[in-house]
């Protein structure tokens, strides 16, 4: 179809991002118009795809482009087949999400992978369908539709890094076609893998050691990064960002909200380098957010970049050529589990003011704990100074969360030990990170009592901060590890199926008895979503900062916004403390509706203030 028989609605979006487009296309595939040509064909055939009810959303998202922002959204992840069994039976249940407060719904991988070759969904062998015992395409098209009827977004993760060995381009691969060889990265010797391992991370050093397998059917060596199971995509070829971009725009074509980018810093390759963060990857995501823009201007990217800050804040792009709407807030994840086992709260106000530092426009997702393990990617340098060396921290953290540390009440598991480096990541659920299923065992009503008051008041804390926090599903009825994974044999070798187990529904029935533990934190969970609703103070565009407490237990945030003063206090320790700051004005607790001033405010052990002031 020529340009001049376009809609105008596509054109005139088109138009907008033609130039600039073009140019990145043209400047990362060395001229290739046949490729661009495509590409842009490809674009205009998507949109002429998109289903008229998602035509209407991107209409009202893009007269609302900050639609995303403020401070009503609250987001929930889940695996399909733990939390309903099969996607109709998670649209069965949207009666009981809704009433988890939730307006942002992310579903787990769903699409075709092999049984036991699959990373919990990450090894997709088949973009365009879902994993049968799942449902069907169809059946996640209705979903979606029915979530937008509640005003639910929906999110699905894109694995743009690699396919499965068994998807199809692979298959003729192995059988020797060349055109999709070139979509992998193949060598007829080891002499090139091997140049790359010397400068080239491993991602799974003990599990899947090594960045390259051997492929016997094709009798030449592939690039693994994370399984061998896992071919990486050579993105240096356009027709793989064609066709990778094609099975995205696919999916928001079938209601996805929100596409997140899976492991995104890794998809371009470059010998003598780490395979990470490498300029050509935030081409290819201005590219894919244009694309978006043009298409479906309704999507938002959500960029899965588990680094540290500085490594993180570059994925937002530019206010002139954004990147990705949100970003993952992980390192924060990461230090509030640190401060829980250490009960010393600098590190996360150090750590909370490089966020506070960054513009207001970025939007981040908060969260206690998601679907992996927990990494200690901490800020070692400022660790030191207090002196907590990196690999003995890291010992400690795990010896506490796995309840080897006497005293601790924590019950965890190591993922990914790697003795040579002293190092491991943690696995486990938020209540049981708490201590909630060690008091439950031991039957102490106080020690219940205290870890279920911790629980409550991490997610008060990612409530208190600007973006969007994020439920993992479970959480909000204090659901505790999942141990029959041991017993699995297709799961027994990946401890992270501890916090994956299946959604418990007998204990979601007592979510309204506060006298069960389930009911406690279902109603606390939900008084806290109220207040954020209620208060602009919470709003994305508030003031944020440290608040002085004169207390290493207790960690201080304030806020300020249209005419409401926030003050925040976390108590960290074991016991009750006090927060010292020496502010003599009046403030009402929201929780509890008590009016005291904050001069020396008491916060209970493991426990939260949200003190309000209306000017």
């Amino acid at each position: 179809m020529e340009r001049a028989d376009w809609a105008l609605e596509f054109a005139s979006r088109f138009r907008r991002h033609e130039d600039e487009l073009k140019w990145l296309y043209c400047e990362l595939y060395h001229n290739d118009m046949r490729a661009y040509e495509y590409f842009v064909e490809m674009m205009y055939r998507a949109w002429q795809e998109r289903p008229e009810e998602m035509k209407v959303i991107d209409r009202q998202r893009e007269a609302r482009p900050d639609w995303y922002k403020g401070h009503d959204l609250v987001g929930m992840l889940m695996y399909v087949n733990a939390f309903a069994g099969t996607l109709k039976g998670v649209q069965e249940k949207l009666d009981y999400i809704a009433e988890c407060g939730v307006d942002y719904l992310h579903l787990m991988p769903l699409l075709e992978s092999p049984a036991g070759r699959s990373d919990g969904g990450y090894a997709v062998s088949n973009f365009r369908k879902v994993e049968p015992e799942l449902g069907t395409m169809e059946d996640l098209a209705a979903l979606a539709h029915a979530c937008h009827a509640r005003g639910m977004a929906v999110c699905l993760d894109f694995v743009m890094n690699h396919t499965s060995e068994d998807h199809t381009w692979a298959q003729r691969a192995k059988a020797g076609d060349r055109e999709c060889q070139n979509r992998y990265f193949f060598y007829d010797t080891w002499d090139i893998p091997n140049a790359y391992e010397q400068t080239v991370p491993q991602v799974f050093p003990t599990t899947a050691p090594g960045n390259f397998t051997w492929c016997p059917e094709a009798g030449k060596v592939v690039m693994t990064t994370f399984y061998p199971y896992q071919w990486d995509l050579n993105y240096a070829n356009p027709v793989v960002f064609n066709d990778m971009t094609e099975n995205m725009l696919f999916l928001c074509n079938q209601g996805i909200d929100i596409i997140r980018l899976d492991a995104v810093p890794y998809i371009w390759k470059a010998l003598g380098t780490t395979c990470r963060n490498l300029q050509q990857v935030h081409t290819l995501v201005r590219m894919m957010r244009m694309v978006c823009e043009i298409v479906c201007p309704g999507t938002l990217l959500l960029g899965e970049v588990v680094m540290e800050p500085s490594k993180v804040a570059p994925y937002f792009g530019t206010v002139e050529k954004p990147e990705c709407h949100l970003l993952y807030n992980v390192t924060t994840m990461a230090t509030l589990w640190h401060t829980v086992a250490t009960r010393d709260v600098r590190l996360l106000a150090h750590q909370l003011q490089q966020v506070f530092a960054l513009p207001r426009a970025y939007t981040f997702l908060n969260y206690i704990r998601c679907h992996d393990d927990i990494g200690w990617g901490l800020d070692y340098g400022f660790l030191s100074q207090f002196g907590w060396q990196e690999v003995y921290h890291k010992q400690y953290l795990n010896d506490y969360f796995t309840g080897k540390w006497p005293g601790s009440p924590s019950r965890g598991e190591l993922y990914n030990d790697d003795p040579r480096l002293g190092d491991a990541r943690l696995c486990g659920t938020s209540a049981s990170l708490c201590g909630i299923e060690t008091a439950r065992e031991s039957g102490d009503p106080a020690a219940l009592e205290k870890a279920l008051r911790l629980d409550e008041m991490l997610h008060a804390f990612i409530l208190t901060l600007s973006g969007i926090p994020v439920l993992y599903s479970g959480d909000e009825i204090a659901q505790e590890n999942d141990h029959s994974y041991h017993d699995n044999p297709l799961k027994a070798a990946d401890s992270r199926y501890l916090h994956r187990g299946n959604f418990d529904w007998d204990k979601a029935d007592r979510r309204t008895d506060e006298k069960t533990v389930e009911g406690k934190m279902f109603v606390s969970l939900r008084q806290m979503e109220e207040k954020r609703l209620a208060h602009p103070v919470f709003d994305a565009m508030a003031d944020a900062w440290l608040l002085p407490t004169e207390n290493e237990r207790v960690l201080g945030l304030g806020r300020y916004f249209e005419g409401e003063k926030l003050l925040a206090l976390f108590n960290f320790d074991r016991e009750d403390q006090v927060a010292w700051l020496r502010d003599l004005e009046e403030y009402t607790d929201l929780i509890t509706g008590e009016t005291l001033d904050a001069g020396a405010v008491p916060v209970p052990a493991g426990g939260f203030r949200w003190l309000l002031k209306r000017y």
